[in-house]
């Protein structure tokens, strides 16, 4: 890799911001969808509808939700850990990271580019503020979550475990070998939160392999079920701080965010079923041109490519 953000000093990344409204977390999440609209139409590579869908809960967890110190990360025993299970969309992450202030914003532009640690999933070996692990390769975020929260748990501290995964994803029989042990230790620090949008690369998620009944699943294996509106931040917002607001929570904890793939941009959203095939497809740079009009410009800025 060309360079380690990990030795970047403080004064080379940005502030975390305080975004104290709906309307200011909302003018975020269309931020974050124009970045990653760009970073893809530069990069010419990448996931574009399933990161456009997830913008609003990583702006709710980012900005409003986590524990979390960007210019300390790794050094304080009470932040939250992240998780990205479903790495291909990585770039919403990346923008939410970089927004937050984990490494400059210049840098989203080397998305994909040779030498660069930004990656088409994420990567360890770079070392990266805010990316713990690699990941993409279906099935194996929630392990690893589950093995935090309980390495957590023995060490005596306070941390809270985030682990994202998509629906599709769900299919992995790893995933329930996780969802199993979490249960069994009784990890009420452990929150796991799915993209639930009926989406994978081949297709329809009930056609290619029906989870359903999803919920009942979750319960049955011993945990905590919530649904909420993964696209309108308020409701994300109410649905983590109730659950974070229980006390003594003694079961893991899943949120199933029903999303729409592609969501701010109307020609990038849709279903298979339709037609529309943004899974794993950039936008051009005429079709980036188009969408960002759709979403107009916000008072943050766009990266300067």
């Amino acid at each position: 890799m060309a360079k380690d953000l990990a030795l970047y000093p403080a004064d080379r990344k940005g502030e975390l911001l305080e975004l104290a409204s709906i309307e200011d977390l909302n003018t975020m999440a269309r931020q974050v969808r124009r970045d990653i609209i760009r970073m893809l139409a530069l990069a010419n590579s990448g996931h574009t509808g399933g990161s456009l869908g997830m913008a609003d809960i990583f702006t709710a967890l980012y900005f409003r939700i986590l524990r979390h110190n960007p210019h300390g990360f790794r050094e304080h025993d009470n932040e939250d850990v992240v998780f990205l299970s479903n790495g291909h969309i990585a770039p919403v992450w990346y923008s939410v990271l970089a927004r937050a202030g984990y490494f400059p914003l210049s840098e989203l532009k080397s998305l994909r580019q040779l030498n660069s640690y930004l990656q088409g999933h994420p990567t360890s070996e770079s070392k990266l503020p805010g990316i713990r692990i690699a990941s993409g390769s279906l099935g194996q975020g929630l392990s690893a979550a589950t093995g935090a929260a309980l390495g957590h748990r023995i060490d005596g501290r306070t941390n809270r475990v985030f682990c994202l995964m998509g629906d599709g994803e769900c299919q992995e029989g790893q995933i329930w070998e996780a969802a199993m042990s979490a249960a069994h230790y009784g990890l009420g620090n452990l929150i796991g939160i799915v993209d639930y949008n009926n989406q994978q690369i081949d297709g329809e998620v009930d056609k290619i392999m029906n989870i359903e009944p999803f919920a009942d699943k979750w319960s049955a294996f011993g945990w905590d079920v919530y649904s909420c509106d993964g696209n309108s931040i308020e409701d994300v917002l109410a649905t983590l701080e109730g659950i974070l607001a229980l006390e003594d929570r003694t079961k893991p904890t899943v949120v199933l965010a029903s999303t729409l793939m592609g969501r701010g941009v109307p020609f990038f959203e849709g279903t298979m079923a339709d037609g529309s095939n943004w899974h794993g497809k950039p936008p051009s740079m005429d079709e980036a041109e188009k969408a960002l009009a759709v979403l107009g410009e916000t008072r943050f800025g766009d990266f300067e490519a």
